[in-house]
Formats: structure tokens, sequence, C-alpha cells
């Protein structure tokens, strides 16, 4: 290498260490003299402790809230839990679970008219269909009476529960109206009659107002006693037979006071539910403290001194039948949502009296022997629709078959099977929890039943 290029080769090399020496000097010389940046204060370790104490107290005051939201949302997991045991015991109660699980959500379960059915519970069916029913808490007692409905018949659709006791005061009025055109003699052509004409009308009014008294032995056992206070009034428009008299003659008779006491017991079979019938049988005993026809004075049947008709009719109208008689029954329910579909069977037996005298008008006692009235078979079916939670309503039909009246073995003259038939509104009205108001009209499908029949009950649980 020559020496010119040499020494031009260490010149420059001097140069950059120069170079580098001076950029060094001047960032440490510069790096002592960077400005604070504005608003920034030095801080004591007395500020720091402060400042950390002030944050502590927050969390503090934090953690307490936390504690206090953590306890109320406890609270109210313990509050849905024990709403979801009550919901679940009602829904045992009136049979909802046994319906969902019959339906299990499937339209198809319905027909083909059905358009939707409410799906099971998700807590009580699991994914696999089978059902899960996980118990939480304790459920309160079950109640396996059956459903109240508007009563549209002396049987009440609910048993009185144990230790409770009921009082009834309830009033009835009835009223009929029979005509009855008798034709005595013989027609020598059609609408020629030679001879008498026999023509009555009967307007029979009775008003009865009772107190009965329930109570409960057992949840399905109650016993009842009925004691009625009867009116009744007759009218009787008639022209007086074997006369050719024009002219009507009315004949008025009535009679009021204690009727026939009653006492009946009834059991509840079975445990019903949604679709599954609850069966209540009873048994019902007559007694005749009433007065009784064979007690009253009956008119003279031919003409007399004090009464120039002789009608042969009571003087006094009865306020009891005179028979003892006992009754077997069975009422049935079946809640079909959204209705109760109800009926009842019985048999009315009349024990037969013997050694019966009647007391007739200026003649004394008429021996009459041993008489016999006929039983009754009575059937009635309706349905009952609970309008709200507080107002109910029933329809139904009733009908009765009566048997014939035997005096001595033989049966009465002018006595035959008689067929009754009624038709029955009911309602009813929640007052309170332990008062209810209940009405019911009777309406005649037959001749021999009374027009009207209207009863109004209030019956109070204490």
């Amino acid at each position: 290498m020559e020496p010119k290029s040499w020494r031009r080769m260490c010149s420059v090399g001097c140069a950059g260490l120069v170079l580098l020496g001076g950029v060094a000097n001047g960032q440490e010389a510069a790096a002592p003299q960077t400005p604070t940046p504005a608003g920034s204060s030095s801080q004591t370790p007395t500020d720091v402790s402060k400042k950390l104490t002030e944050q502590g107290e927050q969390l503090d005051a934090m953690r307490s809230q936390i504690e206090a939201y953590t306890a109320q949302l406890d609270a109210m997991k313990r509050k849905l839990v024990a709403q979801e045991a009550d919901y679940r015991a009602l829904r045992h109660a009136v049979g909802m679970d046994v319906l969902d699980r019959q339906r299990a959500g499937n339209i198809n379960a319905a027909g083909p008219g059905a358009s939707a059915l409410p799906m099971p519970a998700a807590d009580t069916v699991a994914s696999d269909g089978q059902a899960d029913v996980k118990p939480v808490g304790q459920a309160p007692a079950q109640d396996d009476r059956p459903p109240a409905v508007a009563p549209i018949s002396d049987q009440p659709g609910v048993l009185t529960p144990k230790g409770k006791f009921v009082l009834e005061p309830s009033y009835q009025f009835s009223y009929s109206s029979v005509d009855r055109v008798d034709l005595i003699g013989y027609t020598v052509i059609p609408a020629i009659l030679i001879g008498l004409i026999d023509a009555r009308q009967v307007r029979t009014t009775t008003q009865t107002a009772t107190l009965t008294t329930r109570y409960g032995l057992t949840n399905r056992l109650e016993l009842e006693v009925r004691v009625p206070y009867v009116y009744a009034g007759t009218e009787t428009t008639s022209r007086e037979i074997f006369t050719g008299s024009a002219e009507d003659n009315v004949f008025t008779t009535s009679g009021h006071g204690i009727g026939d006491i009653e006492a009946t017991a009834r059991y509840q079979f079975n445990d019903g539910g949604a679709d599954s019938t609850y069966y209540v049988g009873w048994l019902r005993f007559k007694s005749r403290t009433g007065e009784d026809p064979f007690e009253v004075v009956t008119d003279c049947v031919t003409r007399c001194v004090q009464n120039a008709t002789g009608t042969g009719l009571p003087l006094q109208q009865p306020t009891g039948s005179g028979f003892y008689s006992l009754q077997p029954g069975l009422t049935w329910l079946l809640p079909s949502d959204p209705v109760v579909i109800f009926g009842n069977v019985s048999y009315l037996h009349n024990f037969p009296r013997y050694g019966v005298s009647r007391n007739v008008l200026l003649a004394g006692k008429e021996y009459l022997g041993k008489v016999t009235v006929g039983d009754v078979f009575d059937a009635s079916i309706g349905v009952g629709l609970a309008l709200n939670d507080k107002a109910s309503i029933s329809f139904g039909y009733d009908q009765s078959f009566v048997g014939i009246t035997k005096q001595n073995n033989q049966t009465v003259p002018g006595s035959t099977k008689t067929v009754l038939g009624t038709f029955l509104i009911g309602g009813a009205y929640r007052l309170s929890d332990k008062r209810t108001l209940n009405f019911t009209l009777g309406v005649g499908a037959t001749r021999d039943t009374p027009d009207v029949n209207m009863t109004v009950r209030l019956p109070t649980m204490y």
C-alpha cells in the first residue's frame, strides 16, 4: 500500500472516533436538563399511604354492597323455590300434571280438531320424555275433595272439611197449577154430552224455610240435619158435582208448621282428579214430625151442614208426608276442563203405615187400615261452569218415577204411576272465603211437576 493512501485512511478513522465521542457526550449532558412535565409533583410516602387507605375503604364499601345483594338474591331464590313447590302441589291437586303427561305436548292427542295443547312443565319432564319430578320443600296438604259447582239439587258439590261446621239457611218457593175435567155421562153423537161435567182447577203454593247444619267428621265424611218450616196454601176452583150448577166455587185451604226433619250422612269413596270421577254415597232418613194428611180434618165427601159443596178435600193443608222414608243415593262428579259434569241417582223407600185412620168432618174417625205410598226413583244430570273466581253456573235435568199408592194391598182408585221432570238452572256467587250465595230455578217439564220451584241458599262455614 502506498504511504499516501495509508495516511488518508488513518485520518478518516480518527475523525469518526472523534465524532462518536462528541455525540455520546452530548447525550449525557442533555439528559439532566430534560424539563419536568407540567402538572406533575413529587409525592411523599405519607400521601401514598393515605391514598391507599381511601381506596381500601372504597373496596370495603363495595364488598358490603355485594354481600347485601347476594343476601337478597338468596332470599329471592328461596322464595322462588317455595312458589315452585306450591305450584307443583296445586297442579297435582287439580290433576294438571296428569293431563300434561297424558297429552305429552302432542297436538295429535286431542284429535284433528285441536289447534294447540299446553306443553308439560320444563322442570317435570326430562329430555328423554320420562317424568323427573324433584320435590322441593314441603308441599301443602292435598285437598282431595270434589270440585265445587253451583248446586241444583239437595246434594252439595263439596263435602265439609274435617272439624268444620256449616250453617245453611234456605228459602224455597213452589207453585203448581193443575186443570182437571171429568165427563160423567155418555155421548149420543160427538160433541153432545148427556150427563154432568166436573171441572176443577187446583193452584198450590208452598213456601219452605229450612235451616240446615253440616259437620265434617273427616275430609270424606259429613253429617247433615235439616229442619224445615212449611207454609202451604191451595185454591180449588170447581163446580159442584152431581148438580146442574153453572157457577164456580172456590175452596181455599192453608196450613203451616214444622215439616219433616231429615238427617243425612255422606261419604266420598275415592280420590278423583282431572278426567277422573269423584263418587259420593249418601243415606238420608226422613221423619214424620210434620202434620200428616191423616191428622187434618177432611171435608165431607157428599154435601153436609158445614160445607154444602162436599169436596172431600182436606180443610187444612198438611206440612208433612205422614210416612217414614229412607233414601240411599250416589252422586258423581267428573272434572273435564273447562266444565264439571255431575249426576245423581237415588231411591226413596216409604215405609207403610198400619191401622191408619183419618178425620172426616161430622163423621169422626174413618178407618183406612194399611196405607203404602209409592216409592220414588230419581235420576239427574248436569254440567257446571265457572265464570270467574267467584261466580259459577249450572244446568241440569231431574226426573223422578213415582209408584202407585195402595190401601190394604189394593191400588187406590185413581192412583197411577207418575213421571216428574224438571229443568234446572243453578248459580253460585262466592261472597267471601266462608260464605256463598246459591240460587236454583226449576221449571216443570211434565204435567204433574210443579210449574216453578225456586230455592235460595246461603251456606256459611265456621
